[in-house]
């Protein structure tokens, strides 16, 4: 049986930049679905949030999508977001609050390629990448230079073990992806996402939780919206692994197992 609304853990340590909200969406959603759109709109309209193209934020019920309209080229035209009655759509729209720049950044490129190639078989390896750190991204904000070496080159004793201190002072990890999020109900150790590292300044970890929100969110929006983007900018991050996010990796043989924490291409 599939996840649902009722199995949410707010104990989980990856959903506490959005539990305050969450927790009221989910009693919302456990009551029906017209509920649950009203609550989303109605927090919509109080933050006053824009898409991809500068138009207001509002939810709709997915059936509204017209027929033959693009998902991310609607979004941009009219700001309504079609949104299911699951939890997939759940923990997206939590994410237009959490992170509006880098939602509107990620709409603005996807319906800039939508104009420009269309909607094919195939969405081409700029909206690939889109669509990757939009479905299964995670946001490593970083301080040390050395700890993103760490990451991309798959040193997984370094990252997690003998740099595990550094865990909350110069590096950290917040789940942006949606599906990543909705697989995430369920935990389980191989759950890997697509991480992107952002450099952060060391002040950034002496902010509180909306400070380093709205920091990284700013400045991983511009980078999307000036840089070429691509699939192989990404480095995988067994999200388990993050220290103090379960409790089973406290023990460094945790971290043994080969088939989760991959030797990788560390020539790269």
């Amino acid at each position: 049986m599939s996840a649902g609304f009722a199995d949410i853990d707010w104990a989980r340590p990856w959903l506490a930049p959005i539990e305050t909200r969450g927790r009221r969406w989910q009693a919302a959603a456990l009551t029906g679905y017209s509920g649950y759109l009203a609550t989303l709109n109605e927090d919509a309209s109080a933050a006053g949030l824009l898409t991809g193209r500068g138009q207001p934020l509002a939810f709709i019920a997915q059936e509204e999508l017209p027929a033959g309209a693009s998902y991310e080229g609607h979004i941009a035209q009219s700001g309504r977001v079609p949104t299911r009655h699951n939890l997939h759509d759940f923990f997206n729209g939590s994410m237009w609050f959490a992170y509006p720049r880098i939602k509107a950044a990620l709409n603005a490129r996807q319906a800039e390629q939508i104009d420009e190639h269309g909607i094919g078989p195939t969405r081409g390896g700029v909206r690939d990448a889109l669509t990757l750190f939009d479905e299964n991204a995670v946001l490593f904000a970083c301080a040390d230079a050395s700890l993103g070496r760490a990451l991309r080159g798959f040193d997984w004793r370094t990252l997690f073990i003998d740099e595990r201190a550094a865990w909350g002072v110069r590096c950290e990890a917040r789940i942006f992806g949606h599906a990543l999020l909705e697989k995430l109900v369920a935990p389980y150790k191989a759950c890997t996402g697509h991480a992107w590292i952002v450099d952060v300044p060391a002040e950034y970890f002496t902010l509180d939780d909306a400070g380093r929100r709205a920091l990284i969110d700013e400045r991983i929006a511009h980078g999307i919206l000036a840089e070429p983007l691509e699939s192989r900018a990404f480095a995988p991050l067994p999200v388990l692994g993050v220290p103090g996010w379960w409790a089973a990796n406290a023990s460094p043989g945790f971290y043994d197992d080969v088939s989760v924490f991959r030797p990788g291409r560390r020539n790269r």
